[in-house]
């Protein structure tokens, strides 16, 4: 099979099997075209003749472009399952990439807010317009459940459960998952829903289920939300950057610093793999030494 046909195969794969996300699916096919690029330099023309060798010397042109390791990581992660999925649909013998290690990165520490700094954001809004109080559902519902901004625009009326204080989220791959909210977010969020939200809906005149909507009726992007955040923040004075993820690190760093286990705020926060999770003990192990030099007699 030609490149481009092995391509619109994997493609298949990937949406119909894998079910990836479009974000992931550009980057497996982008990846993808890179390799076949080289391959071509190579004056190579069959996926069979790849071997160790060749998959060494691809190792050495993409360090040669002076990319990352967490870059390098992606694309040769990328690689093996685009060869795995050749091995299974026997287009290949062997995958040539089982015997090479992935390039160790560094995973950076979340950023987060600290709770002082939460609060002031909590106090900018005016509840008694209907901007006002969808910002603060916005805000409340972000930091009660960790959500991802994508998975929050989502949200439909029907996801929110108030009488047990749960809201359905769907996330990546369109896994669903039951995430609870307290008061505070219940509170905000059914004071929008039966005041401000009518009044928005009424400008676009649309039957929309879509909770948080824009100044025209409209559902709201995440490019709105981020510009939401940042229009509290300027409100609050705060000398921080607020994106809706750093709010999502702050659900995950908050909880684990009150004692929560990681498996269950893996489980909230939807992570795969618990490898996503365990980022967030680097910042509570400093949280734990602070506590412990400043209590323990003889720190």
């Amino acid at each position: 099979m030609s490149f481009h046909l092995l391509k619109e195969a994997f493609k298949e794969y990937l949406q119909i099997e894998k079910n990836v996300s479009p974000y992931t699916l550009k980057f497996y096919l982008d990846d993808l075209d890179f390799f076949f690029l080289f391959l071509k330099t190579e004056g190579m023309d069959d996926v069979k003749d790849v071997d160790y060798a060749v998959i060494r010397v691809y190792l050495t042109r993409l360090y040669d472009q002076k990319l990352t390791r967490r870059s390098v990581s992606r694309k040769l992660s990328s690689l093996r399952t685009f060869f795995r999925f050749l091995e299974r649909e026997k287009k290949v013998d062997a995958n040539p990439l089982i015997s090479v290690s992935l390039p160790k990165t560094e995973k950076p520490i979340p950023d987060f807010l600290y709770e002082e700094e939460l609060a002031k954001l909590f106090t900018v809004s005016d509840l008694n317009t209907p901007l006002g109080q969808r910002n603060q559902a916005l805000l409340e519902l972000l930091y009660a459940t960790g959500m991802r901004v994508s998975e929050c625009v989502q949200l439909t009326l029907s996801h929110v459960d108030f009488s047990i204080g749960t809201v359905l989220v769907k996330g990546k791959g369109n896994k669903e998952r039951y995430i609870p909210f307290g008061n505070y977010a219940r509170d905000a969020l059914m004071r929008y829903i039966e005041n401000g939200r009518e009044v928005l809906l009424k400008k676009s005149r649309l039957d929309s289920e879509i909770i948080f909507l824009n100044m025209r009726g409209k559902p709201l992007t995440t490019r709105g939300v981020r510009t939401i955040l940042k229009s509290m923040v300027d409100k609050a004075s705060l000398t921080v950057h607020v994106h809706p993820h750093k709010i999502r690190h702050t659900f995950a760093t908050h909880l684990l610093n009150e004692g929560a286990d990681l498996r269950s705020v893996q489980e909230l926060l939807g992570h795969e793999h618990l490898s996503s999770t365990q980022i967030y003990t680097h910042v509570t192990r400093d949280h734990l030494r602070n506590i412990y030099m400043n209590t323990h007699p003889r720190a």
